[in-house]
């Protein structure tokens, strides 16, 4: 009987050893996999001739400009060749998927996707307002990867002269934008170009996250007469595609652009392009209501542009750095 119940209890024991042991793999595994966090940030210099920028930060407020602040990636499409206003985000697919404005005149934007940031695929043009034969310019496109229909969202600026004729004359050169947007879900079908945003003002530059449930919608107004805005404003909604709110009071100073926005430690924080005197800006929120302005806490390489942060893996990172100093 005593041999039975020591033998019972070595069962157990090892029984106990085996569990243990495999819920520590797992764990081990686990944290393995927790590969550590840097901030991106894909920028362009002067009027976009030369094409992509990358910067890298630790902790979000100090950039340091990779490749030896050279372009990455050569702009080849539409007849203007530019890419301003480059926006990267990670895909569902983990492939980094970016737009950009082509021309200060076309009616469609670039798109290019690559697994690395180093190695781009073929550049595409999206013929995004073709249809539209008056339509000036397609500005400042952004991505937004909807979990929830497994589509990526295209949002960008156009003025087409006289459809919000009651705004016409208040921006830069009858410029007069408003937001629309295409979607897609491998970026060769894309549905109807559709109205995004129109809240009876001059738009452009937008930016969304989604933040406890909700669509934030953080927006330049474009209005520069009879009084100059040129400011960063938020609107809501509870659906993607629309019915985004009246835009806030300006939760930033006028005469900025460009606005792209991520969650730091300490809080969303919003950049911003301060254009007319060629310097990046910044504020931060704790509950996207009251902003502190940090900008003389950043710190970007010299001549960055309008662009947008994301988060990317630390070996992303290394490999950038790798074949920066091959």
């Amino acid at each position: 009987m005593i041999r039975d119940l020591v033998q019972s209890r070595l069962t157990q024991i090892s029984f106990l050893y085996f569990i243990i042991t495999i819920l520590f793999s797992a764990c081990k595994q686990e944290h393995k996999e927790e590969e550590p966090e840097v901030y991106m940030f894909s920028f362009f210099q002067n009027n976009g001739e030369d094409g992509l920028h990358l910067a890298y930060s630790e902790d979000g407020y100090n950039w340091t400009a990779l490749n030896n602040n050279e372009s990455y990636l050569t702009p080849t499409v539409s007849q203007d060749k530019l890419m301003r206003d480059p926006c990267v985000i990670k895909g569902a697919d983990g492939k980094f998927h970016m737009v950009w404005t082509v021309s200060w005149q076309d009616k469609g934007i670039g798109y290019a996707s690559s697994e690395d940031l180093i190695n781009w695929s073929e550049q595409k043009f999206i013929p995004v307002m073709a249809h539209e034969p008056e339509a000036r310019n397609c500005w400042a496109p952004e991505l937004f990867y909807d979990e929830a229909s497994k589509e990526y969202m295209i949002y960008w600026a156009t003025t087409i002269p006289g459809k919000f004729a009651e705004t016409d004359s208040t921006g830069d050169d009858k410029y007069n934008h408003r937001m629309y947007y295409t979607t897609t879900k491998d970026f060769d079908t894309f549905s109807d170009t559709e109205l995004l945003y129109d809240q009876g003002f001059n738009v452009i530059d937008v930016t969304i996250q989604k933040i406890d449930g909700k669509y934030v919608m953080f927006l330049k107004d474009e209005t520069k007469f009879p009084e100059p805005e040129k400011n960063i404003r938020i609107a809501t909604s509870n659906e993607l595609t629309g019915n985004y709110s009246q835009a806030s009071e300006p939760i930033s100073v006028n005469w900025v652009e460009g606005p792209t926005s991520i969650k730091l430690p300490e809080g969303w924080v919003i950049y911003f392009d301060k254009y007319t005197n060629h310097s990046m800006g910044a504020i931060i929120s704790t509950d996207l209501k009251n902003w502190e302005d940090i900008s003389d806490k950043v710190h970007f390489p010299d001549g960055t542009r309008h662009g947008t942060v994301l988060k990317v893996k630390k070996s992303v990172l290394d490999n950038l750095k790798k074949t920066s100093d091959s």
